[in-house]
């Protein structure tokens, strides 16, 4: 199959993304009506390009070295709905219509994990208030 050539814009786009050394930068994915944050993976320029002309979103595996699209094995798909880029151009926010679970454990969000700080909300250490 060959690929058509993605527009100028995207290009655009994804030359203001600060890739690390490994050429990857890390994408939170979110749920774009709810909020919710579903799971974070990380893209290089070509899953990125993938996911902003696509409309699904893609992966780069840093495991089996190889693209994946969330969802074409399990059902579980993510549709971009928007992709912002974070202040540094170091990370990107993707919001996604998440169709079924987001997570490998089969829950709804990786998040759903432990509690590293069970003193969420309390004053920081020193801080007299």
């Amino acid at each position: 199959m060959t690929r058509t050539k993605p527009p100028a814009d995207v290009e655009e786009r994804i030359a203001r993304v600060s890739f690390a050394d490994d050429g990857l930068v890390a994408a939170i994915i979110q749920q774009w009506d709810t909020r919710e944050v579903l799971m974070l993976g990380w893209m290089d320029a070509e899953a990125l390009r993938r996911t902003l002309t696509e409309g699904r979103v893609t992966f780069w595996s840093r495991s089996r070295k190889e693209y994946w699209r969330k969802g074409d094995t399990s059902g579980h798909a993510q549709y971009v709905r928007g992709a912002r880029l974070d202040c540094d151009g170091d990370a990107i926010l993707v919001e996604v219509d998440q169709i079924g679970v987001a997570c490998h454990t089969g829950t709804r969000t990786c998040f759903d994990a432990d509690d590293l700080d069970p003193s969420v909300g309390s004053a920081p250490a020193g801080d007299p208030s």
